[in-house]
């Protein structure tokens, strides 16, 4: 019986070739992103944002009313509550600012969300209770920083490590690559205004970790091929080394991607968020792998000499003895 092969052996794309339009437009989604993030924000779920959660499903709606939701929740004092659908389209969430006052009172955050439920079923009688969480805005300001050091602290370890085993120019690739990855991740939940929360962190760390491990089994055959083949220019040499790990990272992205599909489209709605993120951290990871991580080792001035030790006075003179004896 013969394997099936998704990448024949003799593969050959000049991936190389179009580095540079490449380079251009993920730098300009990496812009887009972060203007994205800097001016409609990120829509924080309690866990960052504090104050008080209720979500609710109208059993008998189709709909849920949110701006009716809105405009009766507003009028309770708290501010202008955020309303949105949670999951099915009858599900909402309605998140409210506490109070200075509600602050290290106990009971009285749980109370407010009672109230808002009150309010609600007096209008809407057939509503389902689903939650009523709640979190300070001090442990919320908590969350969000170490949520942000989690971050830094692991893409410049990652960025660490390979410059350890690689060299430096490596270090910067990789780091590179991974900004590029969490760049459009965040420019995705900025866009769509999907909750971000700590689920989502936790979707970028390993998001963090998927597109290390790509980038290292390419880097690995960069380092072997630069050993074998010193007068390859290294564009061809980089695109001999993509190639040769192409069969591996579509065998990979394929088996993650069979198991994210269905949870992404049939999954629970409180695990669309992780799975978006994961989905779409499976998708540019591995395309930064390729045209992030490769490319940025021909502008850092990687050469085909990089990994070859450099000959010391000893052993010049150890070959001139020898070619010595030789003669």
């Amino acid at each position: 019986m013969r394997l099936l092969k998704l990448v024949p052996d003799d593969t050959n794309i000049k991936f190389l070739k179009w580095r540079l339009p490449f380079y251009v437009v993920s730098c300009l989604l990496i812009a887009a992103s972060w203007g994205l993030v800097l001016t409609k924000g990120l829509n924080y779920g309690v866990d960052f944002a504090g104050g008080q959660e209720v979500r609710l499903t109208f059993e008998q709606r189709k709909e849920a009313p949110i701006p009716a939701l809105r405009e009766l929740v507003g009028g309770l004092g708290y501010g202008t509550p955020v309303v949105q659908e949670f999951g099915e389209a009858n599900q909402v969430s309605i998140r409210v600012r506490l109070p200075e006052e509600a602050e290290g009172v106990p009971g009285a955050a749980t109370e407010i969300g009672n109230q808002v439920i009150r309010t609600i079923e007096g209008e809407y009688p057939a509503v389902r209770r689903d939650g009523n969480d709640t979190v300070s805005g001090k442990v919320a300001s908590e969350f969000r920083s170490d949520a942000v050091l989690a971050l830094v602290l692991a893409m410049l370890g990652v960025a660490l490590y390979i410059w350890i085993r690689f060299e430096w120019q490596f270090g910067v690739g990789a780091l590179f690559a991974l900004f590029h990855d969490v760049s459009l991740t965040l420019g995705m939940f900025a866009l769509f205004q999907m909750e971000f929360s700590l689920q989502i962190i936790a979707a970028i760390l390993a998001i963090i970790g998927y597109s290390l491990n790509d980038t290292i089994v390419v880097y690995d055959r960069i380092r072997e091929n630069l050993k074998k083949y010193r007068k390859m220019h290294l564009p061809e040499l980089l695109d001999l080394s993509v190639n040769e790990t192409l069969a591996r990272t579509v065998m990979t992205s394929l088996t993650l991607a069979v198991a994210l599909i269905p949870l992404l489209f049939f999954g629970p709605a409180s695990l669309f968020g992780l799975t978006a993120a994961i989905f779409l951290g499976l998708v540019v990871g591995t395309y930064s792998s390729v045209y992030m991580a490769a490319p940025m080792l021909i502008w850092l001035g990687v050469n085909s000499d990089s990994f070859v030790p450099e000959e010391t006075i000893a052993d010049k003179q150890e070959a001139a003895a020898r070619r010595m004896s030789e003669g």
